[in-house]
């Protein structure tokens, strides 16, 4: 499927849905999210777009060599997974093979219809060059950008990464790359410790709730479409400022969190800036929260892009 028809194109495998033990990390919600815009009508099956794995070609671009050899063989040691905060099996391995296959299409799909694509996964910002930490093997964020600039798609990028935590890893590999733009409004007091400093970083104090953030956020998305003025912007939607959630400490409501959306969406679409939603983090106390959270995000991309 090309994009350039039907519905709002969306990108899903069933091996997001990997077993990782007992952990905070819900990966179900992958599924759940799939299943309920499908069951509503907001997605339509004949939208879904199956990603293959990324290629060694497309990793070694962000990631080192020595890296990517420790994931491919599973060498991993007792440190490596303490500073990923997941356990590695080669389960884990392929869902992020397929994550950042996911985020190029979803890009790739974007351009093709010139408005939005959802993709329910993706978002691991904090994965780097050398090394994964805080629950990203790879960074398929950076992957999908410098895939879609290798194939010639794009030259100017802008991630808007509204994940609670910092992009770091995000940062750091785009650190040098002025044509890529990296926006990161996050919890400050919060993990991770050292915040690589990206294009613009917006920390937020303990306790910021919706109408504070939204402000915020309001000032500082002109610097990021206007004066950047990207041929393609990867939102990073995550649901983890949420007033409930087990890791932060921001206070967003559902509806706070969808109208952060409908503004960044609403900005795109009237700059005509294709988009790619990711769905990022989430780790509300009740999975259904997460789940409605990330619903809302791809509802307004369908409401503001059909």
């Amino acid at each position: 499927m090309d994009g350039t028809s039907g519905g709002l194109p969306f990108v899903w495998a069933p091996e997001y849905r990997m077993d990782i033990g007992p952990h905070v990390f819900p990966t179900q919600k992958y599924h759940e999210v799939k299943e309920a815009l499908l069951g509503e009508g907001t997605l339509r099956s004949e939208d879904l777009n199956r990603p293959e794995p990324a290629l060694r070609a497309s990793l070694v671009r962000v990631h080192t060599p020595d890296y990517l050899e420790k994931v491919m063989t599973g060498r991993f040691l007792p440190a490596d997974e303490a500073r990923l905060e997941l356990p590695f099996s080669t389960e884990l391995r392929e869902a992020f093979l397929l994550s950042c296959g996911g985020t190029t299409l979803a890009g790739r799909l974007a351009l093709a219809n010139g408005r939005a694509a959802a993709h329910i996964g993706g978002g691991f910002h904090h994965g780097f060059a050398d090394h994964g930490e805080g629950f990203c093997l790879l960074n398929d964020v950076a992957v999908g950008v410098q895939e879609l600039r290798t194939e010639g798609r794009i030259r100017r990028v802008a991630v808007v990464d509204l994940d609670l935590h910092h992009g770091n890893g995000t940062a750091a590999i785009f650190r040098d790359e002025p044509d890529v733009f990296t926006f990161s409004m996050h919890e400050e007091q919060n993990y991770p410790l050292v915040k690589p400093p990206g294009d613009l970083d917006v920390g937020l104090e303990f306790g910021v709730g919706d109408e504070g953030y939204l402000a915020l956020l309001e000032e500082a998305l002109p610097r990021v479409l206007d004066d950047h003025r990207p041929e393609l912007v990867y939102y990073l939607a995550g649901a983890d400022p949420f007033v409930e959630d087990q890791l932060g400490g921001l206070r967003l409501t559902l509806e706070g969190l969808r109208a952060r959306d409908r503004l960044v969406l609403g900005m795109c679409r009237d700059r005509e800036i294709p988009v790619a939603t990711l769905t990022a983090g989430g780790y509300a106390r009740r999975l259904a929260d997460t789940v409605e959270i990330h619903c809302n995000t791809i509802r307004e991309a369908r409401a503001r892009f059909e």
